[in-house]
């Protein structure tokens, strides 16, 4: 099953209450994980009888006595009940063969969440359950769920120039997005969410983003560019590891499109590779995927194959420095790289 209809069959299910008998949740984005454990609780158990009706045990703390009473205790004044078991993979040997039997012939009437931490390989399960994947979402999603967040969490609408200022501020990061999201909830009072509240909250302004630093450095515009660098530098989880990872993963791209274009690719086909390259990376653009594209395609006939070679140089040079710390502080190590990327017209022309 896809991940996208795994997810779309739990939404179903926890509107529904029509419930699998095992879920199982696995993946690198834990704050959407943990998230969606809560909704499903709440969707599963009411709360009149969630102390009763709802275990939650530990894999590694878990014995096996415990585990098998959890799994077999009827529900009390409720429906179902249900058991959670974070970090699964950790079960000792007798608890993981009390488990193995539940899964062989789970019960009707509870449902079993098993929960794996990020960067842990998944428990290998036996069984009918229902495994939903929880990989960080692509930049192209993150508008989407930042408008999600916002009515489900707050009840209110933010604005989709306002999403997309919040995203270039913020990055793809939930958990600092789901805190920004909270005080501009706050900052509404119920109302709209628009781009003056993201200025006022975030302190952030339109054309002071990491889109229009990495427009800059594209556009070749120095003046420009180096006046962004310490606005950029000041907003929320950005720092010059952050500016160099979007200006390589900017860079790399462009790389890739002018070598398309000199092997005679259309400009169609260069733009639908580009949306294959951040389909198949987890790098952030900086942006929206669309206006990420359109940028990359304009720089694609500005920059020469020897510029862009010498230009992804200076940006590893940069990433080691920024890394060993060999610098007197991150806005004069941003500023000599954009104006090093900035005079590739002078001393790199084809």
């Amino acid at each position: 099953m896809s991940i996208a209809v795994a997810e779309r069959a739990l939404r179903k299910a926890m509107r529904d209450r029509s419930f699998e008998r095992v879920y199982h949740f696995v993946g690198d984005d834990d704050f959407l994980k943990e998230s969606t454990v809560r909704e499903l609780i709440d969707a599963v158990v009411d709360p009149a009888t969630r102390d009763f009706n709802l275990v939650v045990v530990r894999g590694d703390e878990a014995s096996a006595e415990a585990l098998d009473t959890a799994l077999s205790t009827p529900p009390m004044f409720a429906e179902r009940r249900m058991v959670v078991v974070r970090d699964a993979q950790g079960l000792r040997k007798d608890a993981r063969a009390v488990l193995d039997r539940y899964l062989r012939h789970p019960a009707s009437d509870l449902v079993v969440l098993l929960v794996d931490p990020a960067g842990e390989k998944a428990a290998t399960l036996g069984g009918d359950a229902v495994v939903i994947d929880f990989p960080p979402l692509s930049s192209e999603r993150v508008p989407a769920w930042i408008a999600h967040y916002a009515q489900s969490v707050h009840g209110v609408r933010i604005e989709e120039d306002a999403a997309r200022l919040l995203h270039e501020a913020v990055g793809t990061e939930l958990a600092s997005l789901a805190t920004e999201l909270d005080k501009l909830a706050s900052y509404a009072h119920g109302g709209v969410v628009d781009a003056a509240a993201v200025r006022a909250v975030v302190g952030v302004r339109s054309g002071e983003t990491i889109a229009d630093l990495l427009d800059a450095v594209a556009d070749r515009d120095a003046a420009r560019a180096t006046a962004l660098v310490p606005v950029v530098l000041s907003q929320p989880k950005t720092s010059a590891v952050t500016i160099i990872m979007a200006l390589a993963t900017q860079m790399a791209a462009v790389a890739w499109g002018r070598a398309a274009r000199d092997r005679g690719v259309p400009a169609a086909g260069i733009q639908s590779g580009f949306y294959t390259l951040l389909k198949e990376g987890r790098a952030f653009p900086g942006r929206a995927w669309k206006d990420a594209v359109a940028a990359w395609a304009r720089a694609t006939a500005r920059w020469s194959a020897p510029q862009l070679e010498q230009a992804l140089g200076d940006l590893l040079a940069a990433d080691v420095a920024a890394k060993e710390s060999r610098v007197s502080s991150e806005e004069q190590l941003v500023t000599s790289l954009v104006l090093s990327l900035c005079a590739s017209t002078g001393r790199r022309a084809a």
